[in-house]
């Protein structure tokens, strides 16, 4: 068996993995954050409360349930794509089961649906929510499971998943377009319908491309999974990195998605300049996408944890910004803070999903059984039940000090929205890097793991 260059005795990379295969795998991540995004920004805090006309106390809970349902679904769908047996794959092929699903039910649920009473609106959110969560997971699920399969190494793995961010930046991008785009074909509910339609089909059809571009190793499929869906849970429980890789992860998205969230309401009713919001984002965006290469060289010479607390502790200390800013200052100071927290936003993002395959490698090694889905299922889980939960709380808060709908809010009001969108992100960021200090899956440690796995697997 060849040798990975610099990692002795470690299975070498696939020739397959070039950048025309690692650009259209990001694809999948484009789809995916397009709609996470597009629902953490102008879903419950905006289309739900000002355009559908739900209360905002409901409204928090139209997406905490279908987190609820998630907890449940995200594992078991991984754990079905680790035991799947098709001819075409243990992944790929939900990619085609769930494509259209995912498209019909996003345009469904920014339908202004003709219900008079506040239960009947609740319902049809949350079922479609629901619905949408559902195709999402027999996507997300086998399409993050293929990463630690496609790349093996320590450093492919950190490439590969720059690419997925960089589909995943760019579905920020296509989130942020929504509202404007909205209000450009109509605005109101019309407006929201019409750009949802045309998303629907945008989201549905890279999966086809996604399909064709990606691959999977026989030998992997051809390892049958002898432990119960039940005992695989106990043990990723009880794997003690796994748990914390978790706990930084789960800080770095709720803090990212209550950022999300909130911001829309910052420059509305504090800042007082709702139009400045896409270009901040828009900026964001960009710098993140810019330091990509910057962190992907840097991780070649440090390991994944340190990178981590680096960027985490970047973007807190750029916080600052927001929470000292007032509608009286120039706008270029505002303008200065995105490209500036995009540089700790790209690495809060993208470390933890290019640690994750090191655990199921550890857990391989382990247990002797490739169980890539259970692992990035409740992975996947985390990364929309963070989002939920800081919009949840985010709303919970916001209808006791008297947020409603309409162009004014209380003083009260408008103080929790700047604490939520400025210290409470800092908060969670600083735990994750209580979380992330002395990860013990360093560079050395994941090759002398990878170097016992082909030991084994030669015996």
């Amino acid at each position: 068996m060849s040798r990975a260059p610099g990692e002795a005795g470690v299975r070498a990379e696939d020739p397959r993995l070039g950048f025309p295969r690692k650009a259209v795998f990001g694809l999948g991540d484009y789809t995916v954050n397009t709609v996470l995004s597009s629902l953490s920004f102008y879903y419950v805090t905006y289309f739900l409360v000002q355009v559908a006309g739900l209360q905002i106390e409901y409204a928090g809970y139209v997406q905490l349930i279908a987190r609820f349902v998630d907890a449940f679904t995200d594992p078991a769908m991984g754990r079905i794509s680790d035991r799947t047996r098709w001819k075409a794959g243990r992944r790929r092929p939900w990619f085609l089961i769930g494509a259209i699903p995912f498209g019909v039910s996003f345009a469904l649920l920014w339908w202004d649906a003709p219900l008079t009473t506040q239960a009947g609106k609740f319902v049809y959110y949350t079922s479609v929510y629901t619905a949408l969560s559902l195709a999402m997971t027999s996507l997300s699920v086998p399409y993050l499971s293929l990463q630690p399969e496609m790349a093996l190494g320590y450093d492919a793995r950190t490439s590969l998943n720059v690419f997925r961010n960089v589909g995943s930046i760019c579905g920020v991008l296509a989130a942020i377009a929504f509202l404007p785009l909205a209000n450009g074909l109509g605005g109101g509910s019309e407006g929201f319908a019409r750009v949802a339609l045309v998303y629907g089909v945008m989201l549905s059809a890279p999966w086809f491309a996604v399909y064709r571009a990606t691959w999977e190793r026989p030998e992997f499929q051809h390892r049958e999974s002898q432990m119960s869906f039940v005992e695989g849970l106990r043990i990723v429980a009880r794997h003690r990195n796994y748990r914390q890789l978790m706990g930084l992860y789960l800080c770095g998205r709720i803090s990212m998605d209550l950022v999300a969230a909130m911001l829309v309401l910052y420059f509305a009713y504090w800042i007082r300049r709702p139009d400045d919001l896409p270009l901040m984002i828009l900026l964001l965006m960009l710098s993140s996408l810019a330091s990509l290469p910057l962190w992907l060289r840097i991780s070649r010479r440090t390991d994944k944890g340190r990178i981590f607390v680096v960027g985490s502790l970047w973007w807190i200390a750029s916080q600052g910004v927001l929470l000292w800013a007032a509608p009286d200052w120039p706008r270029w100071t505002l303008l200065v803070f995105a490209p500036l927290a995009g540089i700790g936003y790209a690495v809060v993002d993208l470390m933890p999903w290019a640690m994750l395959g090191e655990v199921v490698d550890e857990d391989d090694l382990a247990t002797g059984e490739r169980r890539e889905g259970l692992y990035f299922g409740a992975f996947t889980f985390l990364r929309k039940l963070a989002g939920s939960l800081a919009v949840f709380a985010a709303s919970q808060l916001l209808a006791a000090v008297g947020y409603a709908q309409g162009d004014e809010q209380s003083e009260p009001t408008i103080l929790a929205i700047r604490l939520l969108t400025t210290l409470g992100p800092a908060l969670f960021l600083a735990v994750g890097v209580w979380f992330a200090w002395g990860y013990p899956l360093t560079r050395e440690r994941h090759h002398q793991i990878a170097a016992d796995l082909v030991a084994r697997d030669r015996r």
